[in-house]
């Protein structure tokens, strides 16, 4: 007998805090997850803290550079699931200090870190992405620093708008792909933990922001749209129908058990 895998979304990114509330948005509105991340331990952390779940798989990897990045597309091509989706959570930890105090090899450094591994893994994963019968979905997540300048934060004010430009000029280079690349931009920025917002109402939980990126990868409403705003109230209930938004046709990646 023959039958078909549900598609699953792909979380760059998995093992750091925003990419955790993704994974657990994704896992509760019933998709199948593969969690890539280059720390062996910290995904192994995350498999177990998701023990029950038979839909999340993890994989180390990298998107540093062009060469992981093809690494990464070459192992995820053969995985006997198709793709769905990638949610781009990428990033490096935020360092203090003004621009004018620095050399110019810090804000190098930054944008090596920042900017440049989401073009190397969309070079590689929009590709994979294409293959998908309905069209697949490419989300990054926007920094509230790309809005304004942070004080003191001023690489990464400058690493974030970059990536928001970088995130409107895929949106266009993707459309003959038929794969659709958007940006969730955030307007605040995102609690360590879910405790953590009582002390700040107006920031965003990891989870929060995962199940807006859930949302964003089942509605077909702002196709047009590359860039997203996050609405906090409206994303702080689950979503459950994403497998439903995200069908495959029986015509691919059949197998038999």
């Amino acid at each position: 007998m023959s039958g078909t895998l549900d598609p699953e979304v792909l979380v760059l990114g998995g093992t750091g805090t925003i990419g955790r509330g993704v994974v657990g948005a994704l896992l509760e509105a019933g998709s199948p997850v593969l969690a890539v991340a280059r720390d062996r331990g910290r995904l192994r952390a995350l498999r177990d803290r998701y023990s029950d779940e038979p839909a999340l798989h993890v994989l180390q990897g990298s998107v540093a550079n062009d060469a992981s990045a093809a690494t990464l597309a070459a192992a995820v091509a053969q995985r006997p699931r198709p793709l769905a989706g990638v949610v781009a959570s990428l990033g490096s930890a935020l360092r203090c200090g003004r621009l004018l105090d620095q050399p110019l090899t810090a804000l190098r450094r930054r944008m090596e870190a920042d900017l440049l591994p989401h073009l190397a893994a969309a070079r590689h994963l929009l590709p994979l992405l294409a293959q998908a019968e309905r069209g697949g979905r490419y989300l990054l997540l926007g920094s509230p620093c790309a809005l304004r300048a942070w004080s003191g934060h001023g690489e990464s004010s400058v690493a974030a708008a970059a990536i928001r430009m970088l995130a409107q000029v895929l949106h266009e280079e993707s459309k003959p792909l038929g794969v659709r690349v958007q940006l969730l931009a955030l307007a605040h920025p995102v609690c360590r933990s879910e405790a953590g917002s009582d002390d700040c109402p107006e920031w965003f939980t990891a989870l929060s922001v995962g199940r807006a990126a859930v949302a964003l990868l089942a509605d077909a409403g702002v196709p047009g749209q590359a860039i997203v705003d996050i609405d906090k109230h409206h994303y702080a209930h689950p979503r459950t129908s994403l497998m439903t938004a995200l069908h495959f046709s029986s015509s691919t990646h059949e197998v038999s058990p």
